[in-house]
């Protein structure tokens, strides 16, 4: 015990001894000597750091967290910490009980960890070890920590959210250690500082050196060299091959990066937008899975880009990379269409709430292809919610029901409107019938009219792929979000039938969607996680490629959880003082992963009818919040809730208290079948696009 206390002690006087224990106990000076550096250290007044800029972090959670967003605040801290260091690890019990102190009047605690050898699994773990139930924000790039000015552990930063400056830099109090040498009666400098702020008065002592473990910032004895950043070297090829795809004339960026001076004229929104990891548009974690489509900055692209803006964003030397050359979007990235299918027109009123509409277009196609790829151009992208479609084996005599398609041929969301199937697999389009489409119009505040296209491009007549692909999705419209919730959780799942090859998965939800994530459960009760999108952002949405297709062996579940935040702090939320229930208006909410992927045994010379098994278990994976395989009475809830309760005893044949997926086809005969029109889950049951060989 003596000699772990040496250990925290020569931390604190800042001795190269901080893992240095010994067998013997500390130094005979040892306490006296540490009570001289701790008077020192207080006397040295570190500055206090100036406006705390906007940012995003996840935590070891994996939930996200922007700073401005808890503006409503009476005051946040923010605590620098890492693992392994036992002066951060002993305060935990002091922090919490000033997190318990103070949480009743509106103040928000985080903790923040920079420490380049730290990653979210470790941190978790030792948050769990040592009881620490306080996010703990994953500073990978240490942007944050660097701006903050952050040196040590065990720094408390206070910051007041109406003005976003910081009032207190300090220890949490006088302690010289929170182990075996405590002070019998500690001065709580955080305490007061909190007091004080909250009472509208002055901090007395804003700032102080804190006695805590030492944290590496590299870029910090770097930081002269950050002027010398190239633009035209360094920066501009960043650019380039990340941002000017979308960032360039015609295409769907708000500025177009032509050439130093736009780049230089929208650089500290480039650094906002970084810093609160709005771009790129690639919501998935990069610390979890990988991807082929994976559009996220590295870590090294981004502080080199980062470092560059706060240097002032140099012009250098050399030429322009983004002048040299002419950009213009192309018509269609995919190349010239085999064939261009025009969606009827419609004409999108200035202001109200548009139904969805769905119209079809009559298949011109005299024999089948099969289809590799699809893009969707849409023609009034601000007023586009959506585009999704269908095969029809017949031409309806009325709207264009869900119910009644098969295979997808294509799709449009913002963030993702092309859809390219891998190699020697594609999607059979038969010929005749008709081509349904569901169209979500969003009015703007001018009338347009929308006159959408899509692309197809087909193998050639003489190609065959070998492999189907096929479409589902994972859904709940059971989903009840209560008033003001800002962290309301829902769960959903499928179960595969037989083996299959899962290509990729795509959230969707709308304005109260804050996270979604997908994971793997095995026949052995083993649980992998797929994707993480921790910060879910319903203005860019798309399919999330895995780099290798996950085996989905038979008996597995793909389970899905959404978080919603229907709290006033969510910027994009329409009204927080209400329960929110499933529905197909952005002001109402959704559940809905689609999910690509093909059966293993199935080619398309031997097509197989697996996806109607796998689409008799969305039922009880949507109300199956514990995910035993069984629905419990108090599982059922919205609106299909209500209409299976006077059911439930009857169909319990077993009077075990729940229903199997086998008692559950005689519920869903009872009820009839299911409504006409499903939103987005356009196939429950059939799901839309559930078929993608000749169906």
């Amino acid at each position: 015990m003596q000699a772990a206390r040496f250990s925290v002690l020569a931390a604190i006087g800042g001795s190269a001894l901080l893992f240095g224990c010994t067998t013997d106990g500390p130094a005979p000076n040892a306490l006296a000597n540490a009570s001289d550096v701790a008077a020192t250290e207080t006397a040295a007044v570190a500055g206090l750091p100036g406006q705390v800029d906007n940012f995003m972090l996840v935590d070891q959670n994996l939930e996200s967290h922007e700073l401005y967003r808890m503006a409503d605040a009476k005051a946040i801290v923010l605590v620098s910490t890492m693992n392994g260091c036992p002066i951060a690890r002993a305060m935990i019990p002091e922090l919490k009980k000033l997190r318990d102190a103070y949480k009743a009047k509106g103040v928000e605690f985080l903790m923040l960890n920079s420490a380049l050898q730290d990653n979210r699994e470790r941190v978790a773990e030792e948050a769990k070890d040592f009881g620490l139930d306080i996010p703990v924000l994953m500073d990978t790039n240490q942007l944050v920590g660097e701006s903050l000015g952050v040196t040590r552990t065990a720094e408390v930063y206070i910051i007041n959210p109406k003005t976003w400056q910081v009032v207190y830099r300090g220890p949490l109090d006088d302690r010289i250690d929170y182990g075996g040498a405590q002070k019998a009666n500690a001065t709580p400098f955080a305490a007061n500082a909190l007091d004080a702020l909250i009472a509208g008065r002055a901090v007395q002592q804003a700032s102080m050196n804190t006695r805590g473990c030492l944290i590496d910032f590299p870029e910090r004895a770097k930081k002269a060299q950050h002027a010398k950043i190239s633009y035209a070297r360094d920066v501009a090829p960043i650019l380039e091959r990340n941002c000017v795809g979308c960032h360039q004339p015609g295409s769907i960026g708000p500025f177009a990066m032509t050439s130093y001076e736009m780049v230089k004229g929208f650089s500290p929104m480039i650094r906002e937008v970084l810093r609160t990891d709005r771009m790129p548009p690639y919501n998935a974690d990069p610390h979890v899975n990988k991807f082929s489509d994976n559009k996220n900055l590295s870590a090294g692209e981004i502080k080199t880009i980062v470092h560059w803006i706060e240097a002032g964003a140099p012009r250098g030397d050399g030429p322009d990379p983004l002048a040299a050359k002419r950009r213009v979007a192309e018509e269609w990235p995919l190349g010239k269409p085999d064939l261009i299918l025009d969606v009827p027109a419609y004409t999108i009123p200035a202001s109200g709430i548009v139904d969805y509409q769905r119209p079809y277009i009559v298949n011109p196609l005299k024999e089948g292809r099969w289809i590799r790829a699809s893009t969707v151009k849409v023609g009034a992208r601000q007023g586009v919610h959506h585009i999704l479609t269908g095969y029809m084996k017949q031409i309806p005599n009325g709207p264009a029901y869900e119910t009644q398609w098969g295979s997808s041929v294509g799709g449009y969301a913002v963030g993702a409107e092309s859809e390219i199937a891998p190699d020697n697999a594609g999607v059979f389009l038969p010929p005749g019938g008709a081509i349904g489409i569901q169209a979500h119009y969003t009015p703007f505040g001018k009338e347009v009219v929308d006159k959408s296209q899509i692309a197809l491009y087909f193998y050639d007549k003489d190609k065959t792929p070998d492999l189907v692909m096929r479409n589902s999705v994972i859904v709940d419209n059971t989903i009840t979000i209560p008033a003001g919730a800002a962290r309301h959780k829902e769960t959903a799942y499928i179960q595969f039938p037989k083996d299959a090859l899962l290509y990729s998965a795509f959230p969707h939800a709308h304005y109260r969607g804050h996270a979604s994530d997908l994971w793997i459960e095995y026949p052995n009760g083993e649980r992998k996680l797929l994707l993480a999108l921790p910060k879910y952002d319903f203005n860019w949405q798309r399919h999330y490629t895995f780099a290798e297709p996950v085996k989905v062996p038979a008996g597995s579940k793909l389970i899905a959880h959404y978080t919603y935040d229907n709290s006033k702090r969510n910027p994009a939320n329409p009204d927080p003082t209400k329960t929110v229930l499933w529905g197909d208006q952005s002001f109402e909410e959704m559940f809905y992963t689609a999910i690509r992927y093909r059966w293993v045994d199935e080619t398309s010379k031997s097509e197989v009818a697996h996806d109607e098994q796998l689409n008799r278990t969305r039922m009880v994976g949507m109300l199956d919040d514990n995910i035993d395989g069984k629905v419990q009475l108090a599982e059922l809830k919205g609106q299909l809730g209500d209409r299976l309760k006077p059911y439930f005893a009857m169909v319990d044949k077993d009077k075990d208290g729940g229903i199997d997926r086998t008692e559950f086809a005689a519920i869903q005969g009872m009820l009839g079948g299911r409504r006409r029109s499903g939103g987005e889950n356009a196939a429950m049951p059939p799901a839309q696009g559930a078929t993608g060989g000749r169906r």
